[in-house]
């Protein structure tokens, strides 16, 4: 596969690079600007060098068609957009971003649907009201939707249109709702408070995740098989799927742990907020479709993220920024 990848400098970006070039495949990544950090916690320089940078604006329909032909891409992987904190300081950037980048998107991949075989975007689980909002059972993608944050409405805003071009195109998308994604790289964003916790504790300094109550936590890894499957497996449609990994509270996370190194249980502490999205969520549609699909057990995620943590930090090469702030 020749995959072009719009925000894949990202955290489930680059472990998306990672697995296509383990596979033999070709990536390029479109973005305003080159930003290898996280690429350089998960590749050899020997791979890095095999990752093509194509600047440019995810809003820009020409430069997206240009960059499609220019380089024969054969699949699109559309992770591009703005994360909830942002979205709420500035709404108007966050939906030319999150909306009508992912419109042009699928603009380009329209005008050049006999070279591009697959389209495959990230959604979010942020399309989903508070977990009051649903019946006390794993809910199924098909759901009423209320978001309680503008990106959760963007993201409902792009699913919708998806459906819209297969219908009136049939063009075909996969669209997948991550929660809370957590592995080497995961520095930014409303549920990255887990990851940070982990590279705390491989640090030896304490860390407060600053809410508590239940989520779903997602390995990064299993994410980015997921994503790369998308790209190959046979699909006609424009489904959005849940994705399901370890729903849990976050006792149980610190429980986790503390399995993996005891000095959790008196560095690393959470509070008691529960995020306002349904966290149990049904991805039997997911493995029906798409399956069967990894899943990397809680602790054992916990395990691989803290010792490449401790790695990259006895080579001196892990970055504390996001812990600092």
């Amino acid at each position: 596969m020749r995959v072009l990848l719009t925000g894949g400098y990202g955290c489930i970006g680059s472990w998306i690079v990672r697995n296509l070039l383990q596979r033999g495949d070709q990536a390029w990544i479109y973005d305003l600007k080159e930003d290898p950090r996280r690429l350089r916690l998960l590749l050899s320089d020997e791979e890095l060098r095999r990752v093509a940078f194509v600047p440019g604006d995810v809003t820009d329909l020409k430069g997206l068609k240009t960059a499609l032909t220019n380089h024969s891409i054969t699949h699109v992987v559309h992770l591009a957009g703005l994360q909830v904190p942002v979205c709420r300081a500035d709404p108007i950037l966050g939906a030319r971003v999150n909306v009508l980048g992912t419109l042009a998107v699928f603009e380009a991949v329209r005008a050049l649907q006999s070279q591009v075989q697959r389209l495959v975007y990230a959604s979010s689980a942020a399309v989903f009201g508070p977990p009051e909002d649903y019946p006390h059972t794993p809910i199924p993608d098909d759901v009423k939707l209320a978001p309680t944050t503008h990106y959760g409405f963007f993201k409902c805003c792009n699913e919708g249109n998806a459906r819209i071009y297969f219908q009136d195109h049939g063009l075909s998308s996969i669209g997948l709702r991550p929660w809370t994604v957590y592995g080497v790289g995961r520095d930014f964003g409303m549920t990255s408070e887990p990851t940070k916790a982990m590279k705390a504790l491989a640090l030896g300094r304490a860390y407060h995740i600053s809410y508590g109550g239940w989520q779903d936590l997602q390995y990064v890894d299993d994410v980015a098989k997921l994503f790369v499957r998308c790209l190959e497996a046979p699909y006609s449609g424009a489904r959005s799927y849940n994705l399901r990994g370890d729903v849990v509270d976050l006792a149980a996370f610190h429980r986790a742990l503390c399995e993996v190194d005891p000095a959790a249980g008196r560095l690393v502490t959470f509070g008691q907020r529960q995020i306002a999205i349904a966290y149990d969520l049904d991805d039997t549609a997911l493995q029906k479709d798409l399956g069967p699909l990894p899943r990397t057990p809680l602790v054992e995620g916990i395990r691989q993220t803290y010792r490449l943590f401790e790695q990259l930090h006895a080579e001196g090469r892990l970055d504390t920024t996001d812990l600092d702030a």
